[in-house]
């Protein structure tokens, strides 16, 4: 596509000195933030600078300078993590994240709140634990999703393992992130490191990239909504290959109609050998070809629509060095539920508990971070987490189950079983105070915008319906809001757009029914949306479907006179 002049965060890329910046020299001062360019850099780190936008203003009246502090991204791929890695973890929060930690959307875990003075202990401790924080953000391939079951098949085994060769693989090749965070400058000299990284160029990606790997029969990772979809075809416990679709992705912005939000299309088939080498096409593909000079239109969805599916795939084709084989038909896609108890084939269970926003705390009368604290010490298990923000406790003896359901209740964390539908599977995104971009609130009023909705089912006797409802911010979809039945979004503070019309199943976009609804309306609104559903759906039909055969155009027109009425 034609491109304008490269946007000031190439030019940052391009003298970063392979991501090293000035980061080392600026650990050293002692400002509470780093230099522009750093801060840029340090998202390829997996480190965001921001500020408390809570006491903003009130420290700017007082004439005094923001509350300044990062948030650091743990990849996980595919959410694995050993117990010993994560108590490793748990006490880094403890002693330095003034948040504590919180599940991703892509299975990852993140600290918050944590102040300049303290950044390299929490970094050089992730590594002493055996993990990194490095690509888990910035214009690189970042943490790979996979179904998150611990199943113990070949297929799930397979997926498992998939997520992190990738994650390995497709990793830059740089030692910068080790030079300042880890301390090995001695294990492999600057001129030992090629002169420009061999897949990303001297430049990186465009914009980041997303990778997700499921099979159709459980698509909890809404593996569409990645750049690259990886779909592995099994025939029993055999691998056939897999289906690559490419082009997904979530982020938008209001008003810039050039930025939208696709699912990814299938362009090819690879053999059982062959991921890696298909990857590596799909990323070459955006990066000669992605938008740099507007990182709003920068991710690989623009290049696909800009060029056409048939020019991609032939660079695709290029890149691989042979043509791909046409993509294998898809089967219907379902999305398992895995909250509760659950036998993982090699004798041993999971157990899989719901986490509200992913939020890992102690709070009056619910203590869940001292349970996964003492799981994790007293029992035999590790913890797996998923794209909905939950965790797995893997690996369970049949003896233990009993002392773990103990240990929950000791500290006062419900068993499964007690949320209603629509809160088990509805998410939220971090937004206020701590993400920059944020327009609106989300985890912090997830429990009002989820006891109003509850409260609307629950009139209309709706309250046993299972549907996805997903809050953000701002619309750059951390918490996926444009797949599934119900998609909130900030629009400015205290309204939000909403978007109806997808599937539970990750397979449809939704689309924007109601542009500004104010958050104590957002019930008021949907509810004779459901008594629509209720009378008009037809058999078991779901929220979404109904939407979207309905019509979004004719809810808008039956909601609108409601809404002026007040």
């Amino acid at each position: 596509m034609a491109q304008g002049k490269p946007s000031k965060v190439e030019g940052m890329k391009t003298a970063s000195r392979r991501l090293r910046g000035t980061i080392a020299a600026g650990l050293a001062e002692p400002a509470p933030t780093f230099a522009e360019a750093d801060h840029q850099l340090l998202k390829f780190h997996g480190i965001y600078q921001g500020y408390d936008r809570d006491t903003a203003t009130a420290l700017k009246q007082q004439g005094l300078d923001k509350r300044h502090e990062f948030m650091a991204r743990i990849k996980a791929p595919g959410g694995m993590m050993t117990a010993a890695q994560y108590l490793a973890v748990d006490a880094l929060a403890q002693h330095y994240a003034g948040l504590g930690l919180r599940i991703t959307t892509r299975q990852g875990l993140q600290f918050h709140a944590v102040v300049k003075d303290n950044l390299w202990k929490v970094i050089h401790g992730v590594n002493e634990a055996l993990l990194t924080t490095f690509a888990a953000c910035g214009d690189v391939v970042r943490n790979v999703t996979a179904t998150a079951a611990p199943l113990a098949d070949a297929k799930h085994r397979r997926m498992r393992e998939d997520a992190a060769m990738l994650s390995a693989a497709l990793a830059p090749q740089t030692r910068a992130y080790h030079e300042i965070w880890v301390g090995d400058t001695q294990v492999a000299p600057l001129a030992a490191e090629p002169e420009v990284d061999p897949l990303y160029g001297p430049t990186y990606l465009p914009r980041k990239f997303k990778i997700g790997i499921a099979t159709p029969d459980d698509n909890g990772i809404d593996v569409l909504t990645n750049d690259l979809a990886v779909i592995p075809h099994f025939v029993g416990d055999v691998l056939e290959g897999y289906t690559l679709a490419i082009g997904g992705g979530l982020g938008m912005t209001h008003n810039k109609p050039h930025t939208y939000p696709r699912i990814a299309t299938p362009v090819g088939f690879v053999g059982p050998d062959e991921l890696l080498d298909g990857a590596k096409a799909v990323i070459k593909l955006h990066r000669d070809h992605g938008d740099r000079s507007d990182r709003k239109h920068a991710r690989l969805k623009y290049a696909v629509d800009a060029m056409g599916l048939e020019a991609a795939k032939a660079e695709l084709d290029r890149h691989f060095g042979r043509p791909m084989a046409p993509p294998r038909p898809l089967p219907a896609f379902r999305v398992l539920d895995h909250i509760g108890w659950h036998e993982q084939g090699d004798g041993k269970w999971y157990l899989g508990i719901t986490i509200e926003s992913g939020r890992i705390e102690d709070r009056d009368g619910y203590r869940l971070a001292t349970a996964l604290r003492r799981l994790m010490r007293e029992v035999p298990m590790r913890p797996v987490f998923s794209p909905n923000q939950d965790v797995f406790l893997a690996d369970i003896a049949p003896a233990d189950k009993g002392r773990v359901e103990a240990i929950l209740t000791e500290e006062a964390v419900p068993l499964p079983g007690s949320d209603t539908p629509l809160r088990r599977w509805a998410m939220a995104c971090p937004a206020l105070p701590t993400c920059g971009l944020a327009l609106n609130e989300a985890e912090r009023v997830f429990d009002r915008i989820v006891s109003d909705i509850e409260a609307a089912l629950a009139r209309l006797n709706l309250s046993h319906e299972r549907m996805s409802l997903r809050i953000t911010g701002c619309p750059n979809g951390c918490a996926r809001p444009y797949v599934g039945d119900i998609g909130l979004v900030g629009r400015t503070p205290d309204t939000y757009a909403i978007f109806l019309g997808g599937d539970f199943e990750g397979t449809r976009l939704n689309e924007r029914v109601f542009e500004r609804v104010q958050i104590d309306q957002l019930g008021r609104t949907l509810e004779p949306v459901f008594a629509l559903w209720a009378k008009q759906r037809e058999g078991h039909e779901s929220f979404g479907n109904f939407c979207k055969r309905w019509g979004t155009d004719r809810i808008a027109d039956l909601v609108a006179p409601a809404e002026a009425a007040e």
